[in-house]
């Protein structure tokens, strides 16, 4: 399954933002593009430019590839509505997105593998597709065996004091979540401008 492996802070530095779902780091210490010449560069960004960032930024955040991320874009614009609102419900409503959001797992990254590797039951059904999409009112829980193991016992532990939107509920005592309605836009954790991803795909599809 491909994926991004490089540096995750080299690409925060690029985009000029802290992507929490790539990384965990809270602050860039150096906020200004990598390279020989980033504290240099300077001058107005092109309109192409802005748009290529923005999409850029919500690609890494939620770990999706290119041509994945276009078919979103896609299934977006055919829905009824604003096609950026659709775009950010449709990734959010991911299956890795939302066991990060629970807080079992410290970045999007972390809880695609624990997806992958069967750890993860939807409505009672287990479930090995990061890009599942969740419906509200399902359930979300860690299967029996892996809340024996000491990983998931520390993760539950700090799951305990993270934060959640409002639409994500999680019992910790039992492993279990619930996606109670669809996200919120107002709830997503990155700076995004949606609106310019559609505008940069308006001429390719």
């Amino acid at each position: 399954m491909a994926r991004y492996r490089g540096p995750r802070v080299r690409v925060c530095r690029a985009l000029g933002t802290i992507l929490p779902g790539l990384t965990t780091t809270a602050v860039l210490q150096r906020p200004y593009a990598p390279g020989q010449h980033g504290a240099a560069r300077k001058g107005k960004p092109s309109d192409f430019k802005i748009r290529l960032i923005e999409k850029q930024k919500a690609r890494y955040h939620f770990g999706i590839l290119e041509k994945q991320f276009r078919r979103y874009v896609t299934s977006a614009s055919k829905l009824k509505g604003p096609a950026g609102a659709n775009l950010i419900l449709l990734l959010e409503s991911r299956l890795d997105n939302l066991v990060w959001r629970i807080g079992v797992a410290r970045t999007i990254v972390q809880a695609r593998q624990l997806v992958v590797h069967g750890h993860i039951f939807v409505n009672g059904k287990r479930v090995d597709r990061p890009s599942f999409h969740v419906k509200a009112g399902s359930t979300i829980a860690l299967s029996e065996r892996s809340k024996t193991k000491p990983f998931f016992n520390a993760a539950i532990e700090e799951s305990i004091s993270r934060s959640r939107p409002a639409w994500l509920e999680w019992d910790a005592s039992k492993a279990i979540g619930r996606l109670v309605s669809p996200p919120d836009r107002a709830d997503l954790p990155v700076d995004l401008h949606e609106n310019a991803i559609i505008e940069f795909y308006s001429q390719k599809l």
